[in-house]
């Protein structure tokens, strides 16, 4: 079956299950459905089980096909299923905005100490401060334009929507059935729709998927039910497999890779060591790990301009196509214009998420192979919730938005679990003030030789000269190796989350030296005859001395004795080439070289102008 024919029929579906969806998520957009809903007790005293379509049934919430539509019963379970997880995020929210209500303050952007005491134990445990200032700005926009506080949290906000999606988790082998063709091929039978509102059974057929999955998928696991997402030219299936997985301990680590967060440097990383005494002695190993993406962050600025140029060029036609008169004929070539704007804007959104997309696997890809490649158990990141774009210029907020930090993280603990590796989240404040040896104030200047402000280079008055991101990487690493005991479970993403810190100096590794065996002569070299009692002996090259590539001086090559003169005229000052081999003539310039990063291989990843620290071929030995 062609794709587009395809899409349609699971863009009729899909449309079927948002409308029973958002008309039960509209009906119980209550305060006091939300709490009976996050009490987890049905009415019969039962606790709600995990299924999002049984809970909602046995409260009561069932969804109900539009009249003059015929929907099977497994259909109706695909829409609660989308309700009750729309409903149960909702819940989380719900409680920080009654918190926030509860203990408003007369200043809310100024909270004196008391309130914020009242304010956090009010709070369930671990809201950031991130969610606290956003919401707080939600419920000052909302006085704002009120003049008064909302009610709940229903009346804050509008009810949330659900996707374009079919999650067939919910149904059986009625509805759909999934079937393992070989190692690469996966076929999957689900009924549709071949009408918009079906009115009978007889309008819902069995149409086969063929899915082909990527050779990153092993060949032996369990594949389970998809989720169907209609696009225009195709159908995106999100097609899971489960397999055996144990996971990673949060505690007892030895060997860590710190990485911190950059404008242009992505990611700088760094290794650390610890001899499992609770950060007593905690030694730096290696230089920074570099992965910069530069190049890219300018594309990204170019793409972003231009997106917002065409944006600007939208909003203008628009307001013109609207402020013609109703009865007037619209303009075929305003239209078009407007269109061809669109369909351009679509394009360029396109390419950024791309681009984004590609750049946060790449980095996940480089770290967690350096981590590997170390025998490192875990990798330490800054907790992102934590990080805002403020208090910076308007260029320096728009680079910060536009960020892949999120989708980096994301991929890390996908890859990181594969290999083995926790992911642990620190805090993020004072990594990049503070000194990582003796936790003293640190000065930013320009570099090692310009003491004057500003951003690269971090100095201090206990002697310490580092690069600072490579500083803020050192400062994360000391941080989560010091702070294993208080490490926790993060629900949302399945690592290691560290709410409170007490920092550590962390100190540069000095290799030890070789102690000499009591007894045994060390192989000296025969000294070098250096008296001045006679003429000066000659010097016997090897027979295997090349010549550097610049210009050979005249005693290194003298010139020939039967050299060709010029008759008329002079030469230009300077000797004329040479020949330091037969047949090779000696350049007269130096052969120019692109730049590189030093320590770093240019190429090296997705991209042509990414920068990134290659990972050694063979594992590092364990010292």
């Amino acid at each position: 079956m062609a794709g587009r024919l395809l899409a349609q029929r699971v863009g009729w579906l899909a449309d079927l299950v948002g409308a029973m969806a958002d008309q039960v998520i509209a009906q119980r957009w209550t305060d006091a459905c939300l709490a009976q809903l996050a009490g987890g007790v049905g009415p019969d005293g039962r606790v709600l089980p995990g299924k999002g379509w049984v809970a909602l049934r046995r409260l009561g919430w069932g969804a109900v096909a539009p009249v003059g539509v015929v929907v099977s019963d497994r259909v109706r379970r695909v829409a609660e299923e989308e309700a009750a997880r729309a409903l149960r995020l909702s819940t989380s929210r719900r409680l920080v905005v009654v918190a926030l209500l509860s203990t408003w303050p007369r200043n809310p952007a100024q909270r004196t100490d008391q309130e914020w005491s009242t304010l956090r134990r009010s709070l369930p445990d671990g809201v950031d401060s991130a969610t606290i200032r956003n919401r707080t700005r939600q419920i000052t926009a909302w006085v704002t334009r009120c003049d008064r506080l909302p009610v709940d949290m229903c009346e804050l906000e509008a009810a949330p929507g659900v996707a374009r999606q079919v999650s067939l988790a919910a149904a059986d082998r009625q509805l759909v059935r999934v079937q393992r063709v070989d190692d690469r091929m996966v076929r999957v039978w689900v009924q549709l729709p071949v009408c918009p509102l079906p009115g009978s059974y007889a309008d819902w057929v069995w149409h086969a998927l063929t899915v082909r999955v990527p050779a990153t998928m092993p060949g032996t696991p369990t594949v389970c039910t998809p989720t169907l997402r209609p696009a225009v030219d195709g159908v995106r299936v999100d097609l899971p497999w489960r397999v055996d997985h144990i996971p990673s301990t949060l505690m007892g680590h030895t060997r860590a890779v710190g990485a911190d967060w950059g404008v242009n440097t992505l990611l700088t990383g760094t290794f650390a060591d610890s001899d499992g005494s609770g950060g007593s002695s905690l030694r730096a190993m290696g230089g920074p790990l570099r992965f910069d993406a530069t190049g890219v962050s300018s594309k990204f600025v170019r793409l972003r301009r231009h997106r917002e140029q065409l944006n600007t060029k939208i909003d203008h036609l628009t307001r013109l196509v609207q402020g013609r008169p109703a009865a007037a004929v619209p303009d075929p070539a305003l239209l078009t214009k407007l269109m061809r704007l669109r369909t351009e804007h679509e394009t360029v959104c396109a390419r950024i998420r791309h681009l984004n997309r590609a750049l946060a696997w790449s980095a996940a890809r480089w770290l967690v192979d350096h981590a590997t490649t170390a025998d490192a158990t875990v990798i330490y990141l800054e907790d992102l919730t934590t990080l805002e774009a403020r208090s910076g210029s308007r260029s320096l907020n728009r680079r910060l938005s536009g960020a892949v930090r999120g989708q980096v993280s994301t991929a890390v603990h996908h890859l990181a679990t594969k290999a083995g590796v926790a992911v642990v989240r620190v805090p993020a404040r004072g990594t990049s003030s503070c000194c990582p040896r003796c936790g003293a104030t640190v000065r930013h200047v320009k570099a090692p030789d310009r003491l004057v402000a500003g951003y690269r280079w971090t100095t201090c008055g206990c002697g310490l000269s580092a690069d600072r991101d490579h500083a803020a990487a050192q400062r994360i690493a000391a941080r989560g190796l010091a702070n294993q005991t208080r490490t926790r479970r993060d629900p949302t993403t399945g690592g290691g989350i560290i709410r409170t810190a007490i920092d550590a100096p962390i100190h540069p590794h000095r290799p030890r030296r070789r102690k000499k065996t009591p007894g045994a002569a060390a192989p000296s070299r025969p000294r070098r005859d250096r008296r001045k009692n006679g003429p000066t002996r000659q010097q016997v090259r090897p027979a295997t001395f090349r010549c550097s590539p610049l210009l050979p001086s005249r005693r290194q090559t003298p010139a020939p004795a039967d050299s060709p003169q010029a008759v008329t005229g002079k030469r230009p000052a300077g000797r004329l080439p040479q020949e330091t081999h037969p047949g090779l003539q000696v350049p007269t310039t130096i052969p120019t070289r692109p730049h590189r990063v030093r320590g770093a291989l240019l190429g090296h990843g997705f991209h042509h102008l990414v920068h990134a620290t290659p990972v050694p071929t063979a594992k590092r030995p364990n010292r």
